[in-house]
């Protein structure tokens, strides 16, 4: 055999033993986070730039059939779906539909004097003051998101819009229903037809417990001692309104790295950091978290971390981004309260292992 494809195969059959050694690292990292969180099932996506590097499943989707997890099964997303309803306000900004500055009561009728100065940007940042949850709501009630919104006509804001942030739900029903209002489409199916549908994001959509969902995973809590199945919701929040894979979230992923979805100047406006009335910021923008690395650093570290987790009953999931990196890991869990970060970090530093040595 001549030297240089000698030397081309050992290089070969190195890279090769190196991605393998990698990939069983990672898949016994994986399986030991879930024995010791007791998780019985996860999904996993790493991108890098736009580039889906893995995708993999771990564990069952349903414990009692024993139907494995795997990187098209369909699980609940919880709050994760904020930045979904939040671009939805975005193309309808880039349409020229609504402005960010516009005030609540331009769009829902009979809004009290008190929600008079609220803007989309107060409602997209949770700095509107509203209260967490509206007092209408009901898990196992399945009613009009305007009538949910009614319910806390009533109640005093917690502060003046803009004074602080604190997370509310409430006013992503809010912004779901001013889409609904200016699309003349329920919420869900503008999404479908802007979003989901354009990027392929066939296992996309809202949640339902009546319709056939192909692949889908039940949801389970850990209770004294053992695996247990969990609540499920009828009621629907468009603050984590929506079912996902992996797979599509990476599709996902790959669309916000270019400009033909959504423009350069409505990802700046949703990835800055709010500015209160006082002239301080908060680490949000609209439905993401803006964190420098390691999220619980005390100070800046100057590696920016865009992110956000869901939690719904039976079900929790994560989605960070490193943009100076290049780098994207989404993780899908079907356990309550599964502490899904520690494995998003443990992935992140396992694909870019720079970012261990990362000054905390």
């Amino acid at each position: 055999m001549p030297g240089k494809r000698r030397v081309l195969l050992v290089v070969a059959c190195f890279w090769l033993a190196s991605v393998a050694a990698r990939a069983q690292d990672i898949d016994g990292f994986v399986k030991r986070w879930m024995a010791s969180q007791h998780v019985p099932g996860v999904a996993i996506a790493v991108i890098k730039d736009g580039a889906l590097v893995k995708a993999e499943g771990y564990g069952l989707a349903d414990v009692e059939h024993g139907i494995p997890v795997g990187p098209d099964t369909v699980f609940k997303i919880g709050s994760v779906s904020k930045q979904f309803i939040a671009t939805g306000i975005m193309l309808l900004v880039q349409d020229g539909k609504v402005a960010l500055g516009d005030k609540v009561g331009k769009y829902l009728e009979g809004t009290p004097a008190a929600w008079q100065s609220i803007t989309l940007r107060h409602l997209l940042t949770h700095t509107s003051g509203l209260v967490r949850e509206a007092p209408g709501f009901d898990t196992q009630k399945v009613q009009p998101d305007i009538d949910v919104i009614k319910s806390a006509y009533s109640v005093p804001l917690r502060f003046a819009p803009g004074e602080k942030y604190e997370y509310c739900n409430l006013g992503y029903f809010v912004l779901a229903e001013i889409i609904h209002r200016v699309s003349g489409k329920a919420w869900g199916d503008f999404l479908g037809e802007r979003v989901f549908t354009p990027l392929g994001m066939s296992a996309t959509r809202v949640t339902t417990l009546a319709d056939i969902v192909p692949r889908r995973a039940h949801g389970y809590t850990w209770k004294t001692g053992k695996l247990q199945n969990e609540d499920d919701w009828p009621a629907v929040r468009p603050s984590g309104a929506f079912l996902s894979t992996v797979v599509d979230l990476a599709k996902w992923e790959a669309a916000l790295l270019g400009d033909k979805f959504l423009k350069g100047s409505s990802k700046t406006e949703m990835w800055t950091r709010v500015t209160l009335n006082d002239g301080r910021t908060f680490p949000y923008g609209f439905g993401w978290q803006l964190d420098d690395w390691p999220a619980d650093s005390p100070v800046p570290t100057g590696v920016p971390m865009i992110r956000h987790g869901g939690s719904m009953n039976g079900f929790r999931a994560g989605y960070s981004r490193w943009p100076s990196r290049g780098l994207a890991v989404v993780v899908l869990t079907n356990l309550t309260d599964a502490p899904y970060e520690g494995l998003a970090a443990g992935l992140a530093i396992r694909y870019d292992p720079e970012l261990r040595t990362t000054p905390r």
